[in-house]
């Protein structure tokens, strides 16, 4: 995969190319200390009250900056012409980061203004949480900042959300911006969950000073790592008894456990060696028990520094000429060595790396180096546990849930950050592509799907729960989403046409997959108040 000017992974733009911005506007916000849980200031409280505004544009406005961009008559055209204008506030807040320690967070409020009908009185609200960034500036609201890599995000959230009358809330998350928390709470479901709560609560009462109005009515989405953390956010506030309207999680790592095995049995994803020190970050943070010095996981080649490089200040492509990551290999392409002639040996060698199934060889084989990210000891020491405790998932599906009783500290984070443990009870959309070479499908949107769906003693009750293959044809002249998949094969067919099916796999998860996914959970959300109308 070509990383010349690398857009963030995990993160999608909006077409085969980013999208610049929408609003000519450099933003500066202020951020906030943190503070010990004794004399902490009460979660979901402003830091700066009310919330600055960044900007605000007629739906004229938006339109024209969109039309003059190379890219914004395409997401018009996927988005449809604005109904609304949108007015653009900082938010700063207070919340926690992964052992409850005070903190500050920052995000983005965005609020339909107008005369359209669909533009004024009381609003639904889309709780949205980002994919992954890479670049600790990561700021939605700084939307017409074009050397800020979360704008073409930002303008997506606008066009797709606010321009069409409902009210965004994103969080930048603890750690990023303008945020006092040293480090990222990556994947680590309880936290990303409060951070959610928190920008919604700082956002409720912001509308409040705003002379804003709130409908009550609340929907959640998020791509990618933000599809995990929007699914986190859903079975938190359910079990705290707030309503959610209904829920369009994106290409989310939801069976996170199982995605996990299937890594350190060589089925390595896009990306992996950008993922795996956020994670095993975040986890350490939180539960100080993955390690006692970096080396016990990481190869020497990468052991030293590794804790505090990500979110860098820097590209992936320039830490990976630093030496500091690798560019690809997860794991070294000598296996681990234990009993010569073995059962397990010969396991081993024909994971290291795995050839079946064919198609997807190449991209496993691209996980495999001479100077590999993670020690052959860590990878042996998981799949020892793995066989002995194994999961419901992977390598073969049984009961599709998390295994019962993990010992290796790593693989009781995954456990304990997995969302396969609750069943929703409001409506549910999970879209995302069958061949997405990050965030694989199949163990993840199509596990949730088999949990909900009968015949599963723990199918969604009074809910409907659905996943929808974005990369598949129109299941006939009622399919509501056929627009979005006839677009996407279209989108798909002209990168494939511009560079061949390395470009279609560089660009599958971070361009190709998040506009036409969130063009469906617009769908699905404006469906599901139609219907409650």
């Amino acid at each position: 995969m070509n990383r010349t000017n690398r857009q963030p992974v995990f993160r999608p733009s909006f077409l085969p190319t980013a999208l610049s911005g929408i609003v000519a506007l450099l933003l500066t916000g202020c951020g906030g200390s943190g503070g010990s849980a004794e004399d902490a200031p009460q979660r979901g409280s402003l830091v700066q009250s009310p919330p600055v505004q960044v900007t605000s544009l007629t739906a004229a406005q938006l339109s024209a900056r969109l039309a003059a961009d190379p890219q914004g008559p395409a997401l018009l055209q996927l988005a449809g012409a604005p109904r609304c204008g949108v007015e653009v506030r900082y938010l700063n807040y207070r919340t926690v980061g992964a052992r409850d320690e005070s903190t500050n967070g920052t995000g983005v409020l965005m609020r339909p203004t107008g005369g359209d009908a669909a533009c004024q009185g009381a609003r639904p609200i889309v709780l949205y949480a980002h994919g992954t960034a890479v670049d600790r500036r990561y700021n939605l609201a700084a939307v017409g900042d074009n050397s800020n890599p979360a704008t073409p995000e930002s303008a997506l959230l606008a066009a797709m959300y606010a321009a069409q009358g409902f009210t965004v809330v994103a969080p930048n998350y603890a750690g990023y911006d303008q945020s006092a928390l040293a480090y990222h709470p990556y994947l680590n479901a309880d936290q990303q969950s409060k951070d959610m709560i928190d920008a919604l609560t700082a956002a409720r009462t912001s509308l409040r000073l705003l002379g804003g109005q709130d409908s009550g009515q609340l929907f959640l989405t998020g791509y990618s790592q933000g599809g995990h953390v929007a699914m986190a956010t859903h079975r938190a506030l359910q079990a705290l008894g707030m309503a959610v309207t209904a829920a369009a999680p994106v290409s989310g790592p939801y069976a996170l456990a199982a995605m996990g095995d299937a890594l350190f049995y060589g089925a390595i994803n896009l990306d992996a060696t950008v993922f795996a020190p956020l994670i095993v970050t975040s986890y350490q943070q939180a539960y100080g028990n993955l390690y006692r010095n970096t080396s016990d996981i990481y190869s020497s080649f990468y052991a030293q520094g590794i804790e505090r490089l990500l979110p860098a200040e820097a590209s992936i492509d320039t830490l990976v000429a630093q030496g500091r990551l690798p560019a690809s290999a997860m794991f070294d392409s000598t296996p681990p060595q234990v009993t010569p002639g073995s059962s397990l040996q010969q396991l081993l060698d024909s994971i290291t790396p795995p050839t079946q199934p064919a198609e997807l060889a190449p991209l496993y084989a691209r996980g495999f180096g001479s100077r590999p990210l993670l020690n052959n000891n860590a990878r042996l020491g998981y799949l020892m546990d793995a066989m002995a405790s194994p999961d419901g998932a992977v390598p073969t599906f049984t009961t599709g849930l998390p295994a019962s009783a993990p010992s290796d500290p790593l693989r009781q984070a995954f456990k304990k950050n997995d969302l396969r443990d609750w069943t929703p009870r409001s409506p549910v959309l999970m879209c995302g592509g069958n061949a997405d070479p990050t965030v694989f499908y199949a163990i993840n949107t199509r596990t949730m799907e088999r949990l909900w769906t009968a015949p599963s003693a723990r199918a969604a009750s009074g809910a409907t729960v659905m996943a929808l293959d974005i990369d598949s044809q129109p299941t006939g002249t009622g399919d509501p989403y056929a627009p979005m998949k006839v677009g996407f094969a279209q989108a798909k067919a002209q990168v494939a046409a511009a560079g061949g099916a390395n470009a279609v796999l560089g660009s599958y998860h971070v361009q190709l997959v998040p506009p036409f996914c969130a063009a469906a959970a617009r769908t699905f959300f404006q469906n599901t108040l139609a219907q409650r109308s």
